[in-house]
Protein backbone atom coordinates (compact mmCIF):
# COMPACT_ATOMS: atom_id res chain seq x y z
CA UNK A 1 0.00 0.00 0.00
CA UNK A 2 1.04 3.61 -0.43
CA UNK A 3 -0.22 6.48 0.99
CA UNK A 4 0.48 9.88 -0.10
CA UNK A 5 -1.01 12.88 1.26
CA UNK A 6 -0.27 16.67 0.14
CA UNK A 7 -1.59 19.17 2.15
CA UNK A 8 -5.11 18.25 3.63
CA UNK A 9 -5.76 15.84 0.43
CA UNK A 10 -4.66 12.01 0.38
CA UNK A 11 -4.14 9.53 -2.06
CA UNK A 12 -4.19 6.18 -1.28
CA UNK A 13 -2.92 3.37 -3.88
CA UNK A 14 -1.90 -0.54 -3.47
CA UNK A 15 0.47 -2.48 -5.07
CA UNK A 16 1.70 -5.77 -5.24
CA UNK A 17 5.33 -6.08 -3.34
CA UNK A 18 6.91 -9.16 -5.89
CA UNK A 19 8.38 -8.78 -8.90
CA UNK A 20 5.85 -9.14 -11.72
CA UNK A 21 7.83 -10.34 -15.01
CA UNK A 22 4.96 -10.17 -17.26
CA UNK A 23 4.67 -6.82 -17.27
CA UNK A 24 8.46 -5.66 -16.31
CA UNK A 25 7.82 -4.18 -13.01
CA UNK A 26 9.62 -4.44 -9.57
CA UNK A 27 7.87 -4.21 -6.32
CA UNK A 28 10.30 -2.44 -3.88
CA UNK A 29 9.78 -2.77 -0.10
CA UNK A 30 8.32 -0.65 1.71
CA UNK A 31 9.86 2.75 2.74
CA UNK A 32 8.75 5.58 4.39
CA UNK A 33 10.51 8.98 3.01
CA UNK A 34 9.27 12.45 3.01
CA UNK A 35 9.66 14.65 0.19
CA UNK A 36 9.66 17.77 2.25
CA UNK A 37 10.78 20.22 -0.77
CA UNK A 38 7.25 18.98 -2.46
CA UNK A 39 5.59 19.36 0.61
CA UNK A 40 3.97 15.46 0.55
CA UNK A 41 4.95 12.23 2.50
CA UNK A 42 4.92 8.82 0.66
CA UNK A 43 4.70 5.36 2.63
CA UNK A 44 4.37 2.01 1.12
CA UNK A 45 5.42 -0.20 -1.94
CA UNK A 46 5.17 0.87 -5.01
CA UNK A 47 5.91 -0.34 -8.84
CA UNK A 48 8.84 0.76 -10.88
CA UNK A 49 9.51 -0.03 -14.31
CA UNK A 50 12.69 -1.77 -15.17
CA UNK A 51 12.97 0.31 -18.51
CA UNK A 52 12.72 4.15 -16.43
CA UNK A 53 15.78 2.38 -13.98
CA UNK A 54 17.33 1.42 -16.66
CA UNK A 55 17.60 5.39 -18.07
CA UNK A 56 18.34 6.45 -14.61
CA UNK A 57 21.38 4.37 -14.64
CA UNK A 58 22.47 5.22 -17.60
CA UNK A 59 22.62 8.92 -17.13
CA UNK A 60 24.84 8.05 -13.57
CA UNK A 61 27.26 6.29 -16.39
CA UNK A 62 26.68 9.03 -19.17
CA UNK A 63 30.01 10.09 -19.10
CA UNK A 64 31.74 6.51 -19.58
CA UNK A 65 30.95 4.00 -22.53
CA UNK A 66 32.78 0.79 -22.45
CA UNK A 67 34.65 -0.11 -25.57
CA UNK A 68 35.76 -3.56 -26.49
CA UNK A 69 35.23 -4.60 -22.65
CA UNK A 70 37.15 -1.65 -21.35
CA UNK A 71 35.97 1.91 -19.86
CA UNK A 72 36.42 4.43 -22.19
CA UNK A 73 35.87 8.79 -21.51
CA UNK A 74 32.80 9.71 -22.90
CA UNK A 75 32.57 13.13 -24.81
CA UNK A 76 29.13 15.25 -24.56
CA UNK A 77 28.12 16.61 -27.88
CA UNK A 78 29.20 20.16 -27.67
CA UNK A 79 32.34 19.66 -24.91
CA UNK A 80 35.81 18.64 -24.59
CA UNK A 81 37.53 16.45 -22.22
CA UNK A 82 37.36 19.23 -19.85
CA UNK A 83 33.98 19.91 -19.76
CA UNK A 84 34.53 23.55 -21.88
CA UNK A 85 31.93 24.02 -24.64
CA UNK A 86 33.30 23.81 -28.13
CA UNK A 87 32.42 25.52 -31.12
CA UNK A 88 30.16 23.15 -32.22
CA UNK A 89 28.00 23.49 -29.26
CA UNK A 90 27.09 27.12 -30.50
CA UNK A 91 25.77 26.23 -33.89
CA UNK A 92 22.41 25.81 -32.40
CA UNK A 93 20.46 22.28 -33.61
CA UNK A 94 21.33 22.84 -37.27
CA UNK A 95 24.47 23.32 -36.80
CA UNK A 96 24.44 25.17 -39.55
CA UNK A 97 25.98 28.87 -38.15
CA UNK A 98 27.57 30.27 -34.96
CA UNK A 99 25.64 33.06 -33.38
CA UNK A 100 27.72 35.84 -33.26
CA UNK A 101 28.10 37.47 -29.47
CA UNK A 102 28.11 40.71 -29.35
CA UNK A 103 28.08 43.33 -25.96
CA UNK A 104 25.33 45.83 -26.77
CA UNK A 105 25.34 48.88 -24.07
CA UNK A 106 26.14 47.30 -20.85
CA UNK A 107 24.74 43.89 -21.76
CA UNK A 108 27.59 41.64 -22.58
CA UNK A 109 27.83 38.71 -24.10
CA UNK A 110 24.15 38.61 -25.86
CA UNK A 111 22.73 37.11 -29.26
CA UNK A 112 20.15 37.60 -31.41
CA UNK A 113 17.98 35.14 -31.88
CA UNK A 114 16.00 34.92 -35.17
CA UNK A 115 12.91 33.29 -35.42
CA UNK A 116 10.92 32.15 -38.81
CA UNK A 117 7.83 33.87 -38.05
CA UNK A 118 8.92 37.25 -39.08
CA UNK A 119 7.18 41.23 -39.56
CA UNK A 120 5.87 40.37 -42.58
CA UNK A 121 4.08 37.45 -41.34
CA UNK A 122 2.31 39.07 -38.11
CA UNK A 123 1.04 41.73 -40.57
CA UNK A 124 -0.49 39.33 -43.08
CA UNK A 125 -2.30 37.61 -40.17
CA UNK A 126 -3.76 41.18 -38.92
CA UNK A 127 -4.02 42.46 -42.59
CA UNK A 128 -1.99 45.93 -41.68
CA UNK A 129 0.74 47.55 -41.52
CA UNK A 130 3.27 47.88 -38.13
CA UNK A 131 4.10 51.08 -37.63
CA UNK A 132 4.57 54.16 -35.19
CA UNK A 133 2.59 57.03 -34.78
CA UNK A 134 4.06 59.52 -33.06
CA UNK A 135 2.22 62.35 -31.58
CA UNK A 136 3.86 65.26 -30.08
CA UNK A 137 3.04 68.63 -28.86
CA UNK A 138 2.78 70.93 -25.84
CA UNK A 139 0.98 69.99 -22.82
CA UNK A 140 -2.77 70.83 -23.21
CA UNK A 141 -2.61 70.58 -27.06
CA UNK A 142 -4.94 67.66 -27.07
CA UNK A 143 -2.61 64.65 -28.06
CA UNK A 144 -3.89 62.17 -25.63
CA UNK A 145 -7.54 62.92 -26.39
CA UNK A 146 -6.34 62.53 -30.56
CA UNK A 147 -4.94 59.63 -29.66
CA UNK A 148 -7.84 57.72 -28.24
CA UNK A 149 -10.50 59.28 -31.05
CA UNK A 150 -7.41 57.77 -33.82
CA UNK A 151 -7.51 54.50 -31.50
CA UNK A 152 -11.55 53.84 -31.73
CA UNK A 153 -11.08 55.12 -35.51
CA UNK A 154 -8.75 52.20 -36.53
CA UNK A 155 -10.86 49.69 -34.08
CA UNK A 156 -13.99 50.46 -36.15
CA UNK A 157 -12.11 49.63 -39.05
CA UNK A 158 -11.19 46.25 -37.93
CA UNK A 159 -7.52 47.67 -37.08
CA UNK A 160 -5.24 46.54 -34.27
CA UNK A 161 -3.86 49.75 -32.29
CA UNK A 162 -2.14 50.16 -28.83
CA UNK A 163 -1.74 53.80 -27.19
CA UNK A 164 1.00 54.61 -25.47
CA UNK A 165 0.68 57.53 -23.50
CA UNK A 166 3.12 59.36 -22.12
CA UNK A 167 1.41 59.83 -18.43
CA UNK A 168 0.06 56.14 -18.51
CA UNK A 169 3.59 54.58 -19.14
CA UNK A 170 4.68 56.35 -15.84
CA UNK A 171 2.19 54.57 -13.79
CA UNK A 172 4.21 51.30 -14.61
CA UNK A 173 7.43 50.81 -16.98
CA UNK A 174 8.54 54.26 -16.02
CA UNK A 175 7.30 54.85 -12.50
CA UNK A 176 10.89 54.80 -11.62
CA UNK A 177 11.83 57.68 -13.52
CA UNK A 178 11.54 61.97 -12.61
CA UNK A 179 10.88 64.46 -14.61
CA UNK A 180 14.42 65.99 -14.76
CA UNK A 181 16.30 66.66 -17.68
CA UNK A 182 18.05 62.79 -17.76
CA UNK A 183 15.08 61.19 -16.85
CA UNK A 184 12.69 62.47 -19.29
CA UNK A 185 15.21 61.90 -21.99
CA UNK A 186 15.14 58.11 -20.66
CA UNK A 187 11.35 57.96 -20.63
CA UNK A 188 11.19 58.84 -24.33
CA UNK A 189 13.96 56.18 -25.18
CA UNK A 190 12.07 53.71 -23.73
CA UNK A 191 8.67 54.33 -25.32
CA UNK A 192 10.36 54.62 -28.43
CA UNK A 193 11.80 51.46 -27.62
CA UNK A 194 8.72 49.40 -26.56
CA UNK A 195 7.23 51.53 -29.69
CA UNK A 196 9.68 49.73 -32.09
CA UNK A 197 8.47 46.21 -30.51
CA UNK A 198 4.91 46.52 -30.93
CA UNK A 199 5.48 47.74 -34.78
CA UNK A 200 7.51 44.62 -34.99
CA UNK A 201 4.56 42.46 -33.63
CA UNK A 202 2.41 44.55 -36.66
CA UNK A 203 0.13 46.48 -34.60
CA UNK A 204 0.04 50.13 -35.07
CA UNK A 205 1.61 51.98 -31.97
CA UNK A 206 0.06 55.04 -31.39
CA UNK A 207 2.62 57.12 -28.52
CA UNK A 208 1.25 60.22 -27.48
CA UNK A 209 3.78 62.37 -25.57
CA UNK A 210 5.08 66.18 -25.33
CA UNK A 211 8.66 65.07 -26.27
CA UNK A 212 10.38 68.37 -26.61
CA UNK A 213 13.42 68.25 -28.44
CA UNK A 214 13.82 67.09 -31.81
CA UNK A 215 16.94 65.36 -31.14
CA UNK A 216 15.02 62.92 -29.24
CA UNK A 217 12.08 62.35 -31.19
CA UNK A 218 14.76 61.35 -34.01
CA UNK A 219 16.29 58.86 -32.28
CA UNK A 220 13.10 57.18 -31.69
CA UNK A 221 12.12 57.67 -35.42
CA UNK A 222 15.81 55.76 -35.93
CA UNK A 223 14.66 52.65 -34.54
CA UNK A 224 12.34 51.72 -37.11
CA UNK A 225 12.36 50.87 -40.79
CA UNK A 226 12.11 53.93 -43.40
CA UNK A 227 8.57 55.00 -43.57
CA UNK A 228 7.65 53.23 -40.03
CA UNK A 229 7.42 56.18 -38.39
CA UNK A 230 4.81 58.93 -38.80
CA UNK A 231 5.61 61.96 -36.41
CA UNK A 232 1.99 63.96 -36.08
CA UNK A 233 2.29 67.67 -34.64
CA UNK A 234 -0.30 69.40 -32.79
CA UNK A 235 0.15 72.70 -33.75
CA UNK A 236 -1.64 74.44 -30.93
CA UNK A 237 -0.10 77.96 -29.88
CA UNK A 238 0.98 78.38 -26.12
CA UNK A 239 -1.91 80.40 -25.21
CA UNK A 240 -4.51 78.16 -26.54
CA UNK A 241 -2.73 75.14 -24.61
CA UNK A 242 -2.58 77.46 -21.26
CA UNK A 243 -6.04 78.72 -21.29
CA UNK A 244 -6.73 75.42 -21.27
CA UNK A 245 -4.61 73.55 -18.58
CA UNK A 246 -6.69 70.42 -18.14
CA UNK A 247 -4.26 69.47 -15.33
CA UNK A 248 -3.70 72.63 -13.91
CA UNK A 249 0.21 72.51 -14.59
CA UNK A 250 0.57 75.79 -16.17
CA UNK A 251 -1.04 77.36 -13.33
CA UNK A 252 1.41 75.71 -10.94
CA UNK A 253 4.82 76.28 -13.26
CA UNK A 254 3.82 80.17 -13.56
CA UNK A 255 3.43 79.83 -9.60
CA UNK A 256 6.79 78.47 -9.79
CA UNK A 257 5.50 75.66 -7.81
CA UNK A 258 6.94 73.43 -10.97
CA UNK A 259 10.62 73.66 -12.99
CA UNK A 260 11.29 73.39 -16.06
CA UNK A 261 7.78 73.31 -17.47
CA UNK A 262 7.75 72.74 -21.65
CA UNK A 263 6.40 76.15 -22.90
CA UNK A 264 7.02 78.27 -19.63
CA UNK A 265 10.50 77.49 -18.34
CA UNK A 266 11.96 75.09 -20.67
CA UNK A 267 11.75 75.05 -24.19
CA UNK A 268 9.56 72.59 -27.04
CA UNK A 269 11.00 72.18 -30.72
CA UNK A 270 8.49 72.10 -33.16
CA UNK A 271 9.08 69.41 -35.88
CA UNK A 272 10.18 70.61 -38.96
CA UNK A 273 9.38 68.05 -41.13
CA UNK A 274 6.60 66.03 -39.65
CA UNK A 275 4.49 63.56 -41.81
CA UNK A 276 1.31 65.09 -40.40
CA UNK A 277 0.76 68.42 -38.79
CA UNK A 278 -2.90 69.16 -37.10
CA UNK A 279 -3.15 72.99 -37.02
CA UNK A 280 -5.86 75.30 -35.52
CA UNK A 281 -8.64 76.04 -38.17
CA UNK A 282 -9.72 79.79 -38.74
CA UNK A 283 -8.45 80.07 -34.65
CA UNK A 284 -10.85 76.87 -34.03
CA UNK A 285 -9.75 73.39 -33.54
CA UNK A 286 -11.22 70.89 -35.01
CA UNK A 287 -13.15 67.96 -33.24
CA UNK A 288 -10.78 64.79 -31.80
CA UNK A 289 -12.67 62.79 -34.44
CA UNK A 290 -11.71 64.94 -37.35
CA UNK A 291 -8.49 65.37 -36.53
CA UNK A 292 -8.10 61.92 -36.07
CA UNK A 293 -9.52 60.98 -39.59
CA UNK A 294 -7.26 63.43 -40.97
CA UNK A 295 -4.22 60.72 -39.38
CA UNK A 296 -6.47 57.71 -40.93
CA UNK A 297 -7.06 59.13 -44.24
CA UNK A 298 -2.98 59.17 -44.60
CA UNK A 299 -2.68 55.03 -43.29
CA UNK A 300 -4.68 54.33 -45.63
CA UNK A 301 -3.23 56.28 -48.47
CA UNK A 302 0.42 55.29 -47.54
CA UNK A 303 -0.98 51.05 -47.70
CA UNK A 304 -0.62 51.05 -43.59
CA UNK A 305 -4.05 49.69 -43.51
CA UNK A 306 -3.40 46.36 -46.01
CA UNK A 307 -1.04 44.03 -45.44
Amino acid sequence: MMTAAIGNSSLFYHAPSEFDSSSGKLGLPACNCKAKSLGFNITGTFKVNISFLAHIKATETSRTSHINGKAGSFQQPGYNSKDERTADDCRGFSGKSIPQICTNGNSANIVWHKCSVEKSDREKLLQQRGCVIWITGLSGSGKSTVACALSCGLHARGKLSYILDGDNVRHGLNRDLSFAAEDRAENIRRIGEVAKLLADAGVICIASLISPYRKERDACRALLPEGDFIEVFMNVPLHVCEARDPKGLYKLARAGKIKGFTGIDDPYEPPLKSEIVLRQNQGLCDSPNDLADVVISYLDAEGYLKA
